[in-house]
């Protein structure tokens, strides 16, 4: 089953330790376990613009849509065979003590 995990920012965790960020390994440990299929960081919300469509009229938003100080920084996609495996992951990455994040499976489409 596919996972992806956001990782976001949340200015209610500790402040960030860069000597205490340890990336590498998380990556090096996903990669070697097989589960890790993609990710990224993400560029800054300030860069981002939100698409909507209403009444066939196409509207174009700089930034997030909501008003938030917790921001997705990043994404990274699981292959997982339990949901407790991906949030076993999940909690050995640096951003799990320096911000948060959400866990979701993935609800392919099902086309006829």
């Amino acid at each position: 089953m596919q996972y992806i995990m956001f990782v976001c920012t949340d200015p209610s965790a500790p402040t960030y330790v860069a000597s205490e960020d340890n990336i590498e390994e998380w990556i090096a440990e996903v990669e070697s376990r097989g589960v890790h299929r993609s990710g990224d960081r993400l560029r800054p919300a300030a860069e981002a613009k939100t698409v909507t469509v209403r009444d066939g009229q196409v509207s174009v938003t700089d930034g997030p849509f909501a008003e938030t100080k917790e921001l997705i920084a990043g994404y990274d996609l699981l292959e997982c065979e339990t949901l407790d495996e991906a949030i076993e992951i999940a909690s050995k990455h640096p951003m799990a003590r320096f911000g948060r994040i959400e866990v979701r499976q993935a609800w392919p489409f099902e086309l006829s």
